[in-house]
């Protein structure tokens, strides 16, 4: 089943998780991806976190002492995720130390009630590094308004951080002057930047739910013909802006000093439409130091059937450009596109992380002892 991911592997493609609960690490499932399948990474967000606690025993324990000590639920919450995040970097310890900490990195984010307030995102990316408290932690940090200074403000502090959420060619590039600019105060501190990572997270298969949707409506066989093309070409060219930055002599500066690149992760890689291949997120995304973060059923797909043939990325750029100029041209307005998708972005978690207080709310009171 591996050699389709070693293959990518070998292309200089990491390839990540995108799931994480208890049950993954206590049964083992999670230390067996890392050995079968080239797993070399795990990212959350809180729709994960909803979805694996939501009515699993595994949780039972932990949350009857949390309801014993009378906590509130938001406390609640943030012990019960970073134990879970603090668990899996522990499994993953072998890998980062392996990789000399470029891979074996668990993600956790900042609550994504925060994204539009920089100060607040700051403090709580200071305390969830704190909490968990393992080398191997990237924080996440939307890739907002808000976001991009406090990304510089954590980065600044030798605090790693995974940058979600970037869905525009404008706003990664806007992700990596953030990132620079973080580096740069670090040094400034003295701090060692060798021990500072980042990944940038863009988000594939959301661009394509977006612009097919927008090309059913506009109608015609030439909007016709650019459905599902969009995403690729969009992370595409993203990485040539990645090429871009990380040829510059700024960053030549910061990599004389210890630093390393900010490395382009694909996210939200699953396939939405069932006519796609459903390892199209992947095959058509290799390029060499770039992470793959994909669900299980993804991950599966890509060993059993992916077919990586080299690097699908470089020397594509024209052909990208191409398809967001053909988009534009039968009316495809791509500003409003990762407009409304950052929006939506922020929204969807938002509402996952109330779905996760309210279930741990009622977790904590089903659980809690009774008063006589």
């Amino acid at each position: 089943m591996t050699d389709a991911l070693k293959r990518l592997s070998d292309e200089g493609v990491a390839i990540w998780l995108d799931d994480l609960s208890r049950k993954r690490i206590t049964s083992g499932n999670l230390a067996e991806l890392i050995d079968s399948s080239h797993v070399v990474g795990v990212t959350t967000n809180p729709t994960i976190f909803q979805k694996a606690i939501s009515g699993d025993p595994a949780y039972d324990e932990q949350v009857g002492d949390l309801a014993v000590r009378r906590v509130t639920v938001e406390e609640a919450v943030r012990m019960i995720t970073t134990s879970d995040v603090r668990d899996a970097a522990d499994v993953l310890r072998p890998v980062f130390d392996a990789t000399g900490g470029q891979d074996g990195r668990v993600s956790i984010e900042v609550d994504p009630r925060l994204a539009h307030n920089t100060a607040a995102t700051v403090a709580e990316a200071k305390q969830l590094a704190w909490l968990v408290d393992r080398p191997n932690t990237f924080i996440k940090i939307p890739a907002t308004e808000a976001g991009l200074p406090a990304i510089a403000d954590v980065i600044g502090r030798g605090i790693s951080v995974n940058v979600t959420l970037i869905f525009s060619l404008d706003r990664y590039r806007a992700v990596m002057d953030a990132y620079l600019t973080g580096l740069e105060k670090a040094k400034a501190a003295g701090l060692d930047l060798s021990q500072i990572r980042s990944v940038a997270s863009f988000f594939v298969s959301r661009v394509d739910t977006e612009i097919d949707k927008r090309l059913d409506k506009i109608g015609g066989e030439e909007a016709k013909g650019l459905k599902g093309k969009a995403a690729v070409a969009n992370a595409r060219l993203a990485y040539q802006a990645y090429e871009e930055v990380f040829s510059s002599d700024r960053w030549a500066a910061l990599e004389k000093a210890g630093a390393h690149k900010q490395r382009p992760l694909w996210a939200s890689t699953g396939v939405k439409d069932p006519a796609y291949p459903d390892t199209l997120y992947v095959t058509e995304l290799v390029a060499p130091n770039t992470v793959n973060t994909m669900p299980e059923a993804t991950l599966k797909a890509t060993g059993d059937h992916g077919e990586v043939t080299g690097d699908t990325i470089t020397g594509n750029y024209a052909d990208a450009r191409g398809v967001l100029d053909a988009l534009a041209g039968v009316g495809v307005d791509y500003d409003d596109v990762v407009k409304v998708l950052e929006e939506e972005g922020v929204e969807k978690f938002e509402a996952s992380w109330n779905d996760l207080l309210k279930s741990t709310e009622a977790e904590l009171k089903r659980l809690a002892p009774s008063e006589a």
